[in-house]
C-alpha cells in the first residue's frame, strides 16, 4: 500500500520595520516577528454545496467547490464554516464532494483570519469496519489459530512502527535493521499463528536461512545492476530535508527482505506440515524417499507462489507501469533500463528465488527431523 505525503506545516513570519526620518527622529522600532499557529486538521460533514466551478489553470482542468461544513472535531465542534475544495485532473472532476460526506479539513491561520480547505475524504471509519469484518472472518474460520494469527499481525505492525522505522529514521543501517526486524517478526508471528511445535521450529529455521540467502542475493543483485534506491517518488522526497543523508540503497535492500518475508513463512510452515503428514502416513519411509515426496508437494507450491509474488508487485506498481508504457518519446530499452523498472525486477526475482530455495531447505530439515523421530520411536 502506497501512502500519500502529509502536507508540512509552514510557519509564516511578519516583519514590521520603522525607519527613522532624521537625526532628531525617534529611534527605529525593533522588527516584530509574529509566529502564526500551526495548521490544524479536523473532520467535518458537508452540509451544503454553495458553488461548483470547472476551471483550467496552467493547462490543467480542475474542479473548485465552495462548501458549508459542520465541524465534527476540534474546539469548534458543531460550528458551521465555509471551506474550499480543489480537485485537479479528470478523476477528481468526476468525483466532486457531495452533501453528507465526511471530509478531512485543514484550518490555516492567517492575518485575515482562519481559512478552511478540504484536503481529502475521511476513510478511517469504513476502514475500521472492513478490518472488523476481516478479524471476525479470521476467528470464525480459523478458530483459536485465527485469533492468534491476528495477534501475530499486530506484532508485525508494532515491530515495523516501533522498531524498524524509528531506527532507520535515526540513521542506522536500513538493511541491518530490516534483517533484525524480520527475525523478530518471523519468530513471533510463526509461533503465534501456528503454535510451538517441531513443525513451526523447522519453519522458523528454514525462513531465517532463506532470508539470509535473500539478503546476500539482494545485495549482490543491487550492486550488479547499479541501483541506488532512487527509482520511486517516495525516494525522491526522502532525499529532501532532514532525511537527505538516509541510505536509500540500504532502504531498498531492507524493503526487498521484508517483502520476501511476507510469503516465506507461508511456504515453510506448509512444507514442514506436508513432510510431517507424509511421515506419519508411512513411518517406514527412508529419508531419501521422504525428501523426494515432500519436494514433489513443494514444487506445486513454488509454481503458484512465484506467480502470486510477481502479480503482487506488479499490481502495487500498476499505475507507474502504465505511465512508463506511454514511452514519452523514449525507446523501449531505455524504459526497461530505468531504475524504477529494474528495482521491481530485482525485488520480484529475489523474492521468488527465496521462495524456491525455501522449499528444498525446509524439506531437507523436515525430512531429517521427522525421519529421526520415527526411527527412535
Amino acid at each position: 500500500m502506497r501512502l500519500r505525503p502529509i502536507p508540512i506545516t509552514l510557519l509564516v513570519a511578519a516583519f514590521v520595520v520603522t525607519l527613522g526620518a532624521g537625526a532628531n527622529a525617534a529611534p527605529a522600532s525593533p522588527s516584530l516577528e509574529e509566529e502564526l499557529p500551526p495548521d490544524e486538521y479536523l473532520r467535518g460533514r458537508v452540509a451544503e454545496i454553495i458553488e461548483t466551478r470547472s476551471e483550467t489553470v496552467a493547462g490543467f482542468a480542475q474542479l473548485r467547490q465552495f462548501l458549508s461544513i459542520r465541524l465534527l472535531s476540534g474546539p469548534d465542534r458543531g460550528r458551521q464554516v465555509d471551506a474550499e475544495y480543489t480537485g485537479v485532473g479528470p478523476a477528481n472532476r468526476a468525483n466532486p464532494v457531495r452533501v453528507g460526506e465526511t471530509v478531512v479539513i485543514v484550518k490555516m491561520a492567517s492575518s485575515a483570519g482562519p481559512a478552511y480547505e478540504v484536503i481529502d475524504r475521511y476513510r478511517l471509519l469504513p476502514v475500521g469496519m472492513i478490518l472488523g469484518f476481516f478479524f471476525l472472518l479470521a476467528i470464525l474460520l480459523g478458530g483459536i489459530r485465527g485469533a492468534t494469527s491476528i495477534l501475530g499481525l499486530v506484532v508485525t505492525i508494532l515491530v515495523l512502527a516501533k522498531f524498524i522505522v524509528p531506527r532507520i529514521l535515526a540513521g542506522q543501517n536500513p538493511l541491518a535493521i530490516s534483517l533484525a526486524g524480520a527475525f523478530v517478526i518471523a519468530l513471533l508471528s510463526i509461533f503465534l499463528a501456528h503454535g510451538l511445535s517441531r513443525r513451526t521450529t523447522i519453519a522458523l529455521v528454514s525462513t531465517l536461512l532463506a532470508l539470509a540467502i535473500g539478503a546476500f542475493l539482494s545485495a549482490f543483485f543491487v550492486s550488479l545492476t547499479r541501483l541506488f534506491g532512487v527509482g520511486t517518488e517516495e525516494a525522491f522526497y526522502l532525499q529532501l530535508g532532514p532525511l537527505e543523508k538516509l541510505n536509500l540503497r540500504g532502504l531498498l535492500l531492507g524493503g526487498i527482505i521484508l517483502g520476501a518475508l511476507g510469503v516465506l513463512d507461508d511456504v515453510t510452515t506448509a512444507q514442514a506440515g506436508a513432510v510431517d503428514e507424509i511421515s506419519q502416513a508411512n513411518p517406514n519411509l527412508r529419508y531419501a524417499e521422504l525428501y523426494r515426496r515432500g519436494l514433489s508437494v513443494g514444487r506445486e507450491h513454488i509454481t503458484s507462489l512465484v506467480n502470486t509474488l510477481v502479480l503482487a508487485y506488479a499490481g502495487a506498481s500498476l499505475p507507474l507501469f502504465l505511465l512508463f508504457s506511454l514511452g514519452l518519446g523514449q525507446p523501449l530499452w531505455v524504459l526497461l533500463n530505468s531504475e524504477f523498472i529494474v528495482e521491481e525486477v530485482v525485488r520480484t526475482l529475489v523474492g521468488s528465488i527465496c521462495l524456491m530455495l525455501a522449499v528444498p531447505i525446509t524439506t531437507t530439515l523436515a525430512a531429517y527431523v521427522f525421519h529421526r523421530i520415527r526411527v527412535v520411536e
